[in-house]
């Protein structure tokens, strides 16, 4: 083969190989660094709990550590990007509004199931209840974000 037809060869391979859709711009950004403060977080909150107390809370200081996992599955698949990894994300930050209404009602409602806060306690008041407003932004923006079929 030439040089020539080498060349001519290249860019029909970069045309038929297609891109994922990048969920990280503009707003995307802001939630990928959001959701990395909040694995940050609830992860080392959680870690030093169970390896500290975890007879103390062992419920509480669980749901920390699946909260910490939430986030990070959700901040990998932002990252990630294309349509499959929307998807997760989506099914993953109604999962974790679910999570959050739930476990901030069990809160207020049975107090003394919880004798330590998780992250997710009373909507997420001890994290300024950005456990409840992100999932809800997360969601509008991966709904905004996907690809027209």
């Amino acid at each position: 083969m030439t040089s020539g037809e080498a060349e001519m060869a290249e860019p029909a391979e970069e045309v038929e190989k297609p891109g994922r859709t990048r969920l990280i711009g503009g707003p995307g950004m802001l939630l990928v660094w959001v959701y990395g403060v909040m694995v940050v977080g609830a992860v080392s909150r959680s870690a030093v709990q169970i390896a500290t107390e975890f007879d103390k809370a062992p419920l509480a200081y669980s749901l920390s550590a699946v909260a910490g996992l939430v986030y990070g599955f959700i901040t990998y698949s932002l990252v990630r990007g294309g349509e499959t990894a929307r998807k997760a994300a989506l099914v993953c930050c109604a999962a974790e509004l679910t999570g959050v209404l739930t476990v901030g009602t069990w809160t207020l409602a049975d107090p003394s199931a919880f004798p330590d806060a998780t992250v997710w306690s009373d909507y997420g008041m001890g994290y300024l209840f950005i456990p409840v407003l992100l999932p809800v932004t997360a969601m509008f923006w991966l709904r905004k974000s996907r690809t027209p079929n």
